[in-house]
């Protein structure tokens, strides 16, 4: 019974013996082509090496400038906190809560795009000129964290 057990059809191949002779169809060259650098054993030149040229990726021009200090807000306007009831706190931990916004960055800017009809006390971390306006007009209140 076990001893009639063999692998499924396929599941197993035999492994390439290179530079066994002509007959083998991988004698001679082993399947390495003439010569060069490819053909040695040992290692290969480094990803992008050109033979000494400079290589491709160095020759193009660099353009821009990533700041390691920037400081990159989460975007709430004012259209997005009609969800709330009037009187209500909105900081950015409840933002977060009611799913307003996904996830806060460095902070929470408020800005002015669309309307606001309730009456809010609002912290965040930045207020756009027109959204404080907006709030404070509402009879809200704004808050710098």
């Amino acid at each position: 019974m076990l001893n009639q057990l063999k692998p499924v059809e396929g599941a197993r191949k035999e492994r390439k013996r290179l530079g066994r002779g002509i007959a083998s169809g991988t004698g001679k060259t082993a399947g390495k082509g003439h010569k060069g650098q490819k053909a040695r054993s040992g290692n290969q030149p480094r990803p992008g090496f050109e033979g000494g040229q400079i290589p491709f990726f160095q020759r193009i021009p660099k353009r821009g400038f990533n700041n390691v200090n920037r400081k990159e807000y989460t975007i709430v306007n004012l259209s997005d906190l009609n969800v709330f009831e009037d009187g209500e706190k909105v900081t950015p931990e409840v933002l977060l809560q009611r799913g307003v916004i996904s996830k806060v960055l460095s902070g929470v800017k408020v800005l002015a795009k669309g309307t606001l009809d309730k009456k809010l006390t609002v912290q965040a971390h930045k207020f756009s000129k027109v959204a404080k306006e907006a709030i404070e007009k509402n009879g809200g209140t704004v808050e710098v964290i």
